[in-house]
């Protein structure tokens, strides 16, 4: 599995209210920037999302050969869209990631998937329920690879006990404010297990410029200073480039519909941060001096 070293999050797509000529525009602009991987997830804009983009690239053949659609599945929720659900609840029953999967190629107006991920595990989940559903959906030729979302490295190893082809992603937070990846294993079991991160609200979803945190301020000064050392860089920038620079070769899902925004985040890619400035950004991150 080839994914792009930045991707393209669409959780919010309903919200942008974007015509489809405009989320044409996104896509084709995100794919001539080097964004060719697109992160969805079945409840996305209560159930919506996928069907925006879908119509959006409807008759645009050619494009789809250019990209790779992620989708994920497991999470219920209560929407108009589902009007059977009466709770938020999880469900990676066979059944369930069978029917989603078959929602999602349909709304995306796709034969395939490129990955198919569990969004959450479920204290219910069942891995040979699972293990089944994944074999036969790539025998069919309907998912080509599989991953999981916000897993722990036990859930992870236990999923992929149950086939012989490799799970090719964990989908979890981090970010300069989300940071506990770092130290409690997560990204060890990537680099051991040799498959790239996503990292959903890669720059904090704004929380980086909470004035009133003390150790936000603290941490954006830190960005703020290396930024200015290293050029004509945001702190935004410097953020993904951290992220970047380690060596589990963590994939940012960026969330922004705005092309000005992807351009400037495709410029982290020029940044090649120090051993010392990472470690400086990583001080600021945690609040700790290294021991």
């Amino acid at each position: 599995m080839q994914f792009s070293t930045l991707s393209l999050g669409l959780w919010r797509l309903a919200s942008w209210n974007y015509s489809s000529q405009q989320v044409l525009d996104l896509v084709k602009h995100s794919l001539d920037v080097g964004i060719t991987t697109f992160d969805h997830a079945d409840i996305y804009g209560s159930y919506t999302c996928e069907e925006i983009f879908g119509n959006a690239l409807a008759g645009q053949s050619s494009l789809r050969n250019r990209m790779q659609l992620v989708s994920k599945c497991g999470i219920k929720l209560v929407s108009d869209q589902r009007p059977l659900h009466t709770m938020k609840s999880y469900d990676t029953g066979r059944e369930h990631i069978m029917r989603s999967v078959e929602n999602s190629l349909q709304t995306l107006r796709t034969d395939y998937l490129d990955v198919l991920l569990i969004h959450r595990p479920s204290p219910l989940m069942d891995a040979d329920e699972i293990g089944e559903a994944f074999g036969t959906l790539k025998q069919q030729g309907k998912v080509l690879h599989f991953g999981v979302s916000n897993f722990s490295t036990s859930q992870f190893d236990l999923l992929q006990s149950r086939f012989d082809f490799p799970l090719v992603t964990n989908q979890i937070e981090i970010s300069v404010l989300c940071p506990a990846p770092f130290t409690n294993g997560l990204l060890d079991h990537c680099q051991q297990h040799r498959y790239q991160p996503m990292a959903w609200s890669p720059v904090g979803g704004g929380r980086l410029f909470d004035h009133e945190n003390q150790q936000t301020h603290q941490l954006r000064e830190t960005l703020t200073g290396i930024a200015q050392s290293l050029g004509n860089y945001s702190i935004e920038q410097v953020a993904l480039a951290w992220l970047l620079g380690h060596p589990a070769r963590i994939i940012p899902v960026l969330g922004t519909g705005k092309t000005e925004r992807l351009s400037s985040a495709t410029q982290a890619l020029d940044i090649s941060l120090t051993t010392e400035q990472w470690l400086e950004i990583f001080m600021a991150a945690t609040g700790m001096e290294l021991p």
